[in-house]
């Protein structure tokens, strides 16, 4: 008799279809059953209005979430940087796979890099975090850009720049690679640059904690170093009080001579959207080995920023 498949919820965008195949397929080889994609649609998929005024990001996680407290679905994968950061208590974060690429990139006109845009060039991003630091990037380097609010999937986002609407348009370009669509990037924008959205690049394995049976195969896929990382990034989010549309940009990195990993770096920045002030710091210690020590050394950074003034920088806190 063939295995029952597991059913995996999933977003109904291109891009989340094609992350969550890619899941589906690892989860297919450790567990031996076939698994089956079963598309949820989310609130942050069927609004037009910008996302800091529907909730953040958290709006396109609480669909596929409640489908697995109602056992229509088994696991669901989301995209890291979506889910807020206070994990519901019968939900388990089973596994976060190795994460791909941070960065953010630019698809612009005429394969331009960001530092040879025009004066005046139209930069299309729905992210106060990537506002913030372009337009703080640009005040210090010279460069005249303007930064314009924009949403959509990646066809929509890219569409912008192809029919002369916009001059480029700022991804992840994890989004870009997991759809194929990578050599369309005409610039990738260093982590020196603008640093990405906490989790950005990272999936996100979730299933009830009732089920400790799949949630122990799924841990298979969990990838130490991301999750560490992933962890102190949230952390500071969360100290921060900022939900996920705040202009907070995050990264933990590992430090090491060749092949031997000695330390973790984070390093977090938090701006206005116009660029006029920005409050970016970070700190280095050993790599954590438990889930609490990279809480701690995210909770630590958040506690500089505040001291140096980043609570003023982000509008609205969170309540």
């Amino acid at each position: 008799m063939t295995e029952k498949a597991l059913r995996l919820g999933t977003r109904r965008s291109k891009l989340a279809m094609a992350q969550s195949g890619l899941v589906a397929d690892a989860v297919s080889q450790v567990t031996g059953r076939p698994v089956e994609l079963v598309p949820v649609t989310t609130y942050g998929d069927i609004s037009r209005e910008h996302l800091a005024q529907i909730g953040g990001t958290g709006v396109f996680v609480a669909a596929l979430r409640e489908a697995l407290q109602r056992d229509e679905v088994d696991f669901a994968v989301h995209s890291l940087k979506d889910l807020p950061t206070t994990q519901p208590e019968d939900l388990v974060l089973a596994a976060v796979p190795e994460r791909e690429d941070p960065r953010d990139v630019l698809v612009a006109r005429d394969a331009l890099k960001f530092t040879d845009l025009p004066r005046g060039a139209r930069v299309g991003t729905g992210s106060p975090r990537r506002m913030a630091q372009l337009n703080a990037y640009a005040r210090a380097h010279g460069l005249d850009i303007e930064t314009v609010p924009i949403r959509g999937n990646v066809d929509t986002r890219i569409g912008f720049v192809k029919n002369g609407e916009l001059d480029a348009v700022v991804l992840a370009a994890a989004g870009l690679n997991r759809v194929g669509r990578s050599e369309e990037v005409t610039d990738f924008l260093s982590v020196d640059t603008i640093l990405p959205a906490p989790g950005q690049g990272a999936l996100a394995v979730e299933c009830t904690a009732a089920n400790a049976a799949l949630a122990a195969e799924l841990a298979a896929l969990d990838d130490p170093h991301t999750r560490a990382a992933v962890t102190a990034e949230r952390s500071l989010l969360a100290a921060l009080e900022a939900g996920c549309s705040a202009p907070v940009g995050a990264l933990a990195d590992m430090l090491g001579d060749g092949q031997i990993v000695k330390e973790m770096r984070l390093r977090g920045v938090v701006g206005r959207p116009d660029g006029s002030a920005l409050v970016q710091l970070s700190t280095t210690g050993p790599v954590p080995q438990t889930h609490e020590q990279a809480m701690a050394l995210g909770r630590e950074l958040a506690t500089e920023m505040l001291a140096q003034g980043a609570a003023g920088l982000m509008g609205e806190r969170a309540q």
